[in-house]
């Protein structure tokens, strides 16, 4: 059942140029996976999603270097220093909760800002890309997500660039921070059998995001998709939080 979650999951946050790591991380945590595996399986599903998201956007021309690079030059070595600190497993789950549930309301907000219609941009000022990338590129290792789930709609408000250009920007953030983030997960617990009782679900987001990033955007309107995705998420926070504290 949950192979079929992280496909499903991989082809809605795929369709918007996410890799899906907040909804892996909350659905490993209700089934119950040990805490410190739970960073490390997510992130390395994402690297796989939104690998094939960054190539092809990149193809299509979406690419948008003065959009990119400054959030994602601040945020690998901060990914990478929230990978490694150590917390407790009630401080992580509590973590996930505030992260999921301030994501899912922000997209769930923000949907409708999902769509290809023409609109007046405004190219990002670098040093808020750096703040944005510093502070994303932490969080993302911390908690063991790719960040761009929250900088996609924060792009989105300041009308930083078209919404295909924010969404080459967020698969590529997120690609960049789960790899730092991985390493440092990496350092911090290694690999154990816990991570290997997982290793098929990298292989069913695989194709989930492929076909989400692929045929989706074209049969499903992103605003469509945005909603369905923040939907998911606030009910798996609240499955989270019901959790956590009854």
């Amino acid at each position: 059942m949950i192979g079929l979650l992280f496909g499903i999951i991989a082809a809605f946050y795929a369709s918007v140029g996410f890799g899906g790591g907040s909804s892996y991380i909350a659905l490993l945590a209700l089934v119950n996976t040990p805490y410190t595996a739970i960073p490390i399986i997510a992130l390395v599903c994402n690297i796989i999603v939104v690998s094939g998201n960054s190539f092809h956007y990149i193809r299509a021309g979406y690419l948008n270097l003065r959009l990119i690079l400054p959030p994602v030059i601040a945020s690998v070595p901060m990914a990478y220093l929230g990978g490694k600190l150590e917390i407790g497993q009630n401080t992580f789950l509590i973590l996930l909760f505030i992260t999921l549930a301030f994501t899912g309301i922000r997209l769930l907000i923000k949907h409708k800002d999902y769509t290809d219609d023409a609109q007046n941009y405004h190219p990002l000022p670098i040093p808020i890309g750096l703040i944005l990338g510093a502070i994303l590129g932490f969080t993302s290792g911390l908690v063991g997500i790719g960040g761009g789930i929250f900088l996609a709609p924060i792009l989105y408000n300041l009308k930083a660039a078209s919404p295909k250009q924010i969404a080459a920007c967020a698969s590529i953030f997120i690609l960049v921070n789960s790899c730092a983030g991985l390493i440092g997960q990496l350092h911090k617990s290694g690999i154990n059998a816990n991570i290997l009782e997982y290793s098929y679900l990298p292989i069913i987001v695989l194709i989930g995001g492929q076909i989400g990033n692929l045929f989706s955007i074209k049969f499903i309107s992103p605003p469509i998709i945005a909603l369905l995705t923040s939907l998911l998420v606030l009910f798996v926070a609240a499955r989270l939080g019901y959790q956590i504290w009854f």
